[in-house]
């Protein structure tokens, strides 16, 4: 099963990968994920499994956070790097006892891969691409963790990003207390051979089905930042804005120094931002300036949108921008910008 295949989809293309953009009302399936439950496919990601006496040894010194130490059934976001520092890629990495697992968007699927081969030597490692054989349902939303317990599912007191296995309908699943961003958001893996299955079972529970239309307004108003949008391979991890992907005291990491380096030194010149907006949304790549007689280039929208709030609609914007031209009148075409606290929604 593919979300395009399902009752009501309408395709489109994300993230690498043919998905459903939505279900004919993506502003109802965006107030599902802020107040109920948001049902969505995941197959759009990948999943890489890595095995070998030196996985452990090895991911950690490529990983921008700390798999060294992750206990079995727990997971780390974290930053691919290159030498100079710059994000190549972004990814989860999980501990699953005799391998790690690592789940990123399927359009970063083929660099990782070839990172990982390039930085494999004489190491005990070996990569397998098993997309094919493990896919992903997510639910988001208030009321998500009842219609997991009314669809069949036994849910476990688990923190974020630790899974279990569970038993449903004679099938051994694996879930997961996905997203930091909200307090209930869950995945479960699956053979793709059951999600049907699931899917509906999940919908008769009280879920709302939902694309990835609604699922970027909830992670801009989360501001969220994308990899490929947000976060482009000239950035620096910390002007991502994004330190749950660091660890400071694991050692060296392929791009290890420039991260310190800017600890040590303290601030970026840049951060990402979150932007209410005032007037016509700018788009992505729309230049940030400062200023009203002699206007200064500050920063650049990376992602824009108009969210549809139970209290209006209301355009925001992420972007970066440059530390000084915090408090400066800011605008971004013809809107004006203002920085915003989050979450947004």
């Amino acid at each position: 099963m593919t979300s395009t295949t399902l009752p009501g989809a309408n395709p489109s293309e994300h993230s690498g990968a043919t998905t459903a953009s939505d279900f004919g009302d993506s502003r109802a399936e965006f107030q599902a994920l802020l107040s109920s439950c948001g049902l969505y496919d995941l197959s759009r990601r990948a999943k890489i499994v890595v095995t070998g006496g030196d996985r452990v040894r090895w991911l950690n010194g490529m990983a921008t956070n700390n798999v060294r130490d992750l206990a079995p059934g727990h997971g780390v976001y974290a930053f691919l790097l290159n030498a100079q520092g710059r994000i190549q890629a972004d990814l989860y990495a999980f501990q699953r006892g005799e391998s790690l697992l690592i789940d990123t968007e399927r359009r970063q699927r083929d660099k990782i891969l070839q990172l990982f081969d390039h930085y494999i030597v004489s190491d005990d490692i070996e990569i397998a691409d098993i997309s094919g054989k493990l896919t992903a349902l997510g639910l988001t939303g208030s009321e998500s963790r009842h219609v997991l317990e009314r669809a069949g599912l036994a849910v476990p007191d688990l923190a974020h990003l630790q899974f279990a296995e569970v038993a449903w309908q004679q099938k051994t699943i694996t879930l997961l207390r996905s997203g930091e961003e909200v307090r209930e958001s869950w995945q479960i893996w699956i053979a793709p051979e059951h999600t049907g299955e699931l899917w509906d079972a999940l919908l008769r529970a009280g879920a709302r089905p939902t694309g990835t239309t609604a699922l970027n307004l909830f992670r801009i108003s989360r501001g969220i930042p994308q990899f490929g949008e947000d976060i482009r391979e000239r950035d620096l991890p910390q002007e991502t804005g994004q330190t749950r992907a660091l660890n400071f005291t694991k050692g060296c990491y392929l791009g290890q120094e420039i991260v310190e380096r800017i600890r040590s030194r303290g601030a970026v010149h840049r951060q990402f931002t979150t932007f209410v907006v005032e007037g016509t949304l700018p788009e992505p790549g729309a230049k940030i300036l400062a200023g009203e007689k002699e206007e200064k280039e500050v920063g650049e929208i990376t992602s824009s949108a108009i969210l549809p709030l139970p209290g209006g609609d209301r355009p925001v914007a992420l972007g970066y921008l440059r530390r000084e031209a915090a408090g400066k009148d800011l605008r971004a075409g013809t809107a004006k910008l203002k920085p915003a606290s989050l979450p947004i929604a």
